[in-house]
């Protein structure tokens, strides 16, 4: 939820996203398969609000969520709706990308939704009082942080790390992916991809989706209690 990145290699698209959470947050129950408005859907869920951080569909479409829109936002003391219920909403809609105009998100905490639908690649964007939607270039790779957690400084060389990592590989598998979310800047405890802030605030979990041709695999990595899931939607 708080580091996502998208990468497409020879239209392999691998999506991964480090969850940075409080530890006194109970811990996620790994993805199933649950249904919505119809249409089948697999994410990891959180237990206290119900919603969730990353979700795929039986059709590929992926909705992947960030604390935080433009810039560090002043957190009120309650909001409407949980942003991982906002992002069931969003996927479970009939078409997420056409959905996004219609939803009312007052009151609601500012996020980013990084959404690949119908093999296109958008940017969705809640800062508290505008929405935003930008289409993204599918063919390239790109990495987000989440403006909440991390500077413009920190989010910079972040991207950085991510771009030197991938600049000499001529393919990209999906372990070299969960390798860079893993073990990047590892000494680096505060802004390094796994993050351990005086134990209060920690990468509990990595999750990533590899989807080719008719298959999406999603995984889960479990870093609180070291185990690992591993589940495939198969469309026909």
């Amino acid at each position: 939820m708080c580091t996502v990145s998208f990468v497409n290699n020879k239209d392999v698209v691998i999506i991964t996203s480090n969850r940075d959470e409080k530890v006194i947050r109970p811990s996620a129950l790994p993805p199933k398969s649950y249904t919505c408005n119809g249409k089948n859907v697999m994410y990891p869920k959180d237990p206290k609000a119900g919603g969730t951080w990353f979700v795929i569909d039986a059709d590929g479409t992926v909705l992947v969520l960030l604390n935080g829109g433009i810039e560090k936002h002043k957190v009120q003391f309650s909001y409407r709706k949980s942003r991982g219920l906002i992002a069931l909403d969003v996927i479970c809609s009939d078409s997420p990308k056409d959905f996004w105009k219609e939803i009312n998100l007052e009151d609601i905490e500012p996020f980013t939704l990084v959404l690949y639908q119908g093999k296109k690649l958008y940017e969705l964007i809640w800062d508290g009082l505008i929405k935003r939607k930008t289409q993204l270039d599918e063919t390239q790779n790109h990495i987000w942080s989440s403006v909440t957690l991390y500077s413009d400084e920190v989010r910079k060389k972040r991207s950085s790390w991510f771009f030197n990592f991938l600049k000499d590989k001529k393919e990209i598998a999906a372990r070299d992916m969960l390798d860079f979310h893993s073990n990047t800047e590892g000494d680096d405890s505060e802004n390094g991809l796994i993050i351990n802030r005086e134990n209060t605030l920690k990468t509990l979990s990595i999750t990533q989706v590899i989807i080719e041709q008719n298959k999406s695999v999603i995984e889960y990595h479990d870093l609180v209690m070291a185990k690992e899931f591993s589940t495939a939607f198969i469309s026909i």
